[in-house]
């Protein structure tokens, strides 16, 4: 992991991306850069995979994406491991930027980034209105679940840990099939 020297504003940071190395984030108005590893890829792909599945599945069930800069403030733009938006929110095929924040952010732990991740992002997720934050930590073998059980509520106020073949179910994803031993094999 790297970081920046300097200090940088969120505007001065998105106009500067082909300077920019890869895999990196402003958090707190510092240019981190991390590159994951091969089982971190390996959990991000198969979380992809199956939501991806479960859109085409049925109509009108929203759109997943990779990492990319999503706006939190002046100082913070984050590149979440996964995000997802409801349908309404789909970004259109020539938009270079998602409008807003993700209805669903999944954060997947790498041991550079997990302690920021908890820390820092979820505190911020949950500020600026995300509606459901997933923590998948490859350590424990579950997936930390943090919702809001209504859209005006100011926090999170349903915290879960999931793991083994218990559903990770989402009021937000109805029916989407995945349970902690599918993402990690065990």
């Amino acid at each position: 992991m790297a970081v920046a020297i300097t200090s940088m504003t969120a505007a001065e940071y998105l106009a500067t991306p082909e300077s920019r190395p890869e895999h990196t984030e402003l958090i707190n108005g510092t240019v981190i850069v991390n590159e994951p590893k091969i089982p971190h890829a390996r959990i991000q792909l198969i979380i992809a995979h199956r939501l991806e599945t479960w859109i085409e599945q049925g109509e009108g069930r929203g759109y997943v994406g990779l990492p990319a800069d999503i706006v939190i403030d002046d100082r913070n733009v984050f590149a979440p491991d996964l995000w997802w938006v409801s349908e309404d929110r789909r970004p259109a095929p020539d938009q270079p930027d998602l409008a807003g924040r993700p209805d669903l952010v999944v954060e997947i732990r790498s041991p550079s980034t997990w302690t920021r991740d908890l820390a820092v992002k979820l505190p911020a997720y949950e500020s600026t209105g995300v509606a459901e934050a997933w923590f998948v930590d490859t350590d424990a073998a579950t997936v930390m679940v943090f919702r809001r059980t209504r859209p005006t509520a100011e926090t999170f106020d349903v915290r879960l840990e999931v793991g083994g073949d218990e559903p990770l179910a989402s009021p937000l994803l109805p029916g989407f099939p995945l349970s902690p031993r599918a993402i990690f094999g065990r």
